[in-house]
């Protein structure tokens, strides 16, 4: 683990002094790759906000991902000591629990068939950095073989996300198809 020393001034705007200092300390960024994905993050962290609060308090507001619990908790871990050296308050929020894509999952082998019988071509299989409502699943269901998938979206989380309405009819399709071809067990 890195030590970093910071000799500053406080600056209640937060653009200078011990403030500007943590900031850049708690830079985001990846801090993992994935060992099975080639070119997958598997953990990162980001400076999400940070906000002057009434009587000079400065709040700063940091996210941690991973498709791999221990890893999540290592990155806010060693956030947290940043901010602690500072001598701050550091508290923790829920967030998303990590999902790990399994390359080997029953249910993708069904789904790239499926995609492939409707529509002639090679499914594209790709694993993303973020945090998936199916960490909470797999929270509550360890033994759940899980993909996700669904129509395109586009600028999501923002005020520009949208939904490309021709792609919902092709995604009711597969979805259909891959539920008709779920092996009974």
């Amino acid at each position: 683990m890195k030590t970093a020393l910071t000799i500053a001034g406080s600056d209640s705007s937060g653009g200078a002094g011990i403030q500007a200092d943590m900031k850049t300390m708690a830079a985001h960024g990846v801090y993992a790759m994935s060992q099975d994905i080639p070119g997958l993050v598997e953990t990162s962290t980001n400076l999400a906000s940070v906000k002057m609060k009434p009587g000079h308090i400065i709040r700063i507001e940091t996210s941690q991902r991973s498709s791999t619990a221990s890893s999540k908790q290592d990155i806010a871990n060693m956030v947290r000591t940043v901010f602690e050296m500072g001598g701050a308050a550091v508290s923790f929020g829920d967030g998303y629990p990590g999902w790990k894509p399994n390359p080997h999952s029953e249910i993708l082998k069904v789904a790239v068939e499926s995609y492939k019988r409707l529509f002639g071509v090679d499914a594209k299989v790709k694993a993303i950095h973020a945090g998936l409502e199916c960490g909470l699943f797999l929270d509550k269901y360890p033994a759940l073989d899980m993909i996700s998938f669904g129509p395109t979206l586009q600028g999501v989380h923002s005020p520009d996300e949208r939904m490309l309405i021709p792609t919902v009819q092709k995604f009711w399709d597969h979805l259909l198809d891959i539920l008709k071809h779920i092996p009974a067990k």
